[in-house]
């Protein structure tokens, strides 16, 4: 790879998913109004739960605090496979096989009603049926790939062993699921948004919903003020930002994973791709208007852990060099996940006695078979009072071997982040350079500072608003990432992802730290 491929990375990212799209333009929520169901969120998940129901001849209200279809939706590697990695032989083991069997039928059935649906409406979003593959090179891994081989069988999915595949690569042992396929996200959910609008459904945009009130019927606030009174809520926001009952910030964490589209020599094999090891590696391809793209994905960490974030795109970059003849890196991205505890996303009642209010949220790193899931049986939920595949993914399930260990690990680790930032001195004579972002301290306090390009110094307080966490500088992305629960801010200090509702403030900062700003910079 040449030095002027790298220097690439000093740009910011771009996702392909939203290059390649119009921007929507749906309105502000600008007065108070009353719906039978409000959806908060219009990622994949919330689009589609607005889609299903609002065939159920009831009112409904989609609220988004950015763009709809602009975070996770947008910046994702869009398999729609029911090949989760080796997750099947784990739920059996945990769960038992009719779990199992429930979470095999709601993703191999979420494949068939995304192809059902571009039929349906003759979508031109690049739909293609592609086989999906898990591969290792390390010979620890066969017999758990022999094992999940045997129950994906068992529950009703086409897996086959492989010792092979297209690349110049030896494995020990492989997976091959057929009948999975690969799409355009937003070229499928936009014209699906806007098929439930022109029937009804209002969707809003730039509308952050900020408050939920219980009650005989539960209000929600925005952050300009305005309230949508609904008689049932459906939190899709990708991470909970409700969080006073269900205790979901303790239950979930979020990963940061990396993508780079090359165009290459050689002419991509087909099908789609990833390893059962750490660090993970991904590929799949990409038909586009200039020509074939290898989407190239991996290098998993915790949100806001880690120093050179830059340096995952290398590393990417470096294992595609080692596979194809790199010819240009048009786009690259980041994108960010829910985890659970137990490896099954939370959809369902938000708690057992919270039958009005409906939450689908940590997808793993497989949103668009599960957002698809998700949406069915929230549908279901809603409207027949009960789904097939409901307890397989019931946010209140309780499986205290496969989450307890991991509440535990989970837990420890963001209690260190809520101390770090704290008490870690930083030098007195830190400069900031143009495109650099840094934290210092002063007489205790702890400030963020970005300069940008033109030389303007940003500065923010540090510490998270959603629970106080502090804050580190995502050199990448150039952003402010909390380490505890993803969330996600601006060199300014406005949110990129929640669950913080509250943006980040500098008036203090500026106020105790105008003499060393000027000493300093």
């Amino acid at each position: 790879m040449n030095k002027e491929e790298y220097k690439k990375l000093d740009k910011l990212p771009q996702s392909y998913w939203l290059a390649s799209t119009d921007s929507t333009d749906y309105p502000t929520l600008s007065e108070d109004i009353s719906v039978d169901v409000a959806i908060i969120g219009a990622g994949m998940a919330g689009i589609l739960c607005a889609y299903l129901l609002h065939r159920e001849n009831i009112s409904l209200a989609v609220l988004d605090a950015g763009k709809i279809l602009g975070g996770t939706t947008s910046h994702t590697t869009a398999k729609i496979t029911s090949q989760h990695g080796l997750i099947y032989d784990k739920i059996r083991n945990q769960l038992g096989i009719e779990l199992a069997k429930q979470y095999a039928d709601a993703n191999e059935e979420a494949i068939k009603k995304i192809k059902e649906i571009i039929d349906e409406h003759h979508i031109d979003c690049g739909f293609s049926n592609e086989a999906s593959y898990i591969y290792t090179e390390d010979e620890n891994n066969i017999q758990k790939i022999e094992d999940e081989i045997k129950t994906a069988t068992e529950l009703g999915i086409k897996a086959s062993f492989i010792d092979e595949i297209p690349f110049p690569m030896l494995i020990k042992a492989g997976m091959k699921f057929e009948n999975q396929a690969q799409f355009h996200p937003r070229k499928f959910l936009i014209p699906l948004a806007g098929i439930a609008a022109n029937a009804g459904v209002k969707i809003y945009e730039n509308s952050r919903a900020v408050d939920l009130e219980e009650g005989e019927k539960i209000t929600i606030t925005t952050e300009n003020g305005k309230k949508v009174t609904a008689n049932k809520v459906v939190i899709a926001s990708h991470y909970p930002f409700y969080n006073k009952p269900g205790m979901y910030f303790s239950r979930i964490y979020t990963e940061r994973a990396y993508v780079i589209a090359v165009s290459v020599k050689e002419k991509y094999p087909g099908g789609m791709y990833i390893n059962a090891e750490n660090p993970s590696r991904s590929l799949r391809g990409l038909d586009t208007e200039k020509g074939q793209l290898i989407l190239v994905v991996g290098e998993n960490h915790k949100t806001g852990q880690g120093t050179d974030m830059a340096n995952h795109y290398r590393k990417l970059i470096d294992f595609a060099d080692k596979l194809f003849t790199i010819e240009d890196i048009p786009y690259r991205w980041s994108t960010q996940d829910c985890m659970t505890l137990d490896g099954i996303p939370y959809v369902g009642y938000y708690k057992q006695d919270t039958p009005n209010i409906l939450l689908a949220t940590g997808f793993q790193k497989w949103g668009m078979t599960n957002s698809m899931a998700a949406a069915r049986i929230i549908r279901d939920l809603i409207i027949d009072g009960s789904s097939p595949w409901q307890d397989v993914y019931n946010p209140s399930r309780m499986n205290i071997l496969g989450s307890a260990k991991n509440f535990i690990v989970e837990n420890v680790d963001v209690a260190k982040h809520l101390i770090s930032g704290k008490i870690a001195p930083l030098p007195e004579d830190v400069k900031v350079e143009p495109g650099e972002g840094k934290v210092f301290e002063h007489d205790g306090e702890r400030t963020g500072a970005y300069r940008d390009e033109n030389g303007r110094l940003y500065l923010v307080n540090t510490t998270c608003t959603h629970m106080g966490c502090e804050l580190n500088w995502n050199s990448a992305e150039k952003s402010w990432d909390c380490p505890c629960h993803g969330s996600r801010f601006t060199w300014s200090g406005k949110i990129i992802d929640g669950p913080a509702v509250t943006p980040l403030s500098a008036e203090n900062d500026v106020n105790t730290l105008e003499k060393v700003i000027k000493d300093e910079f």
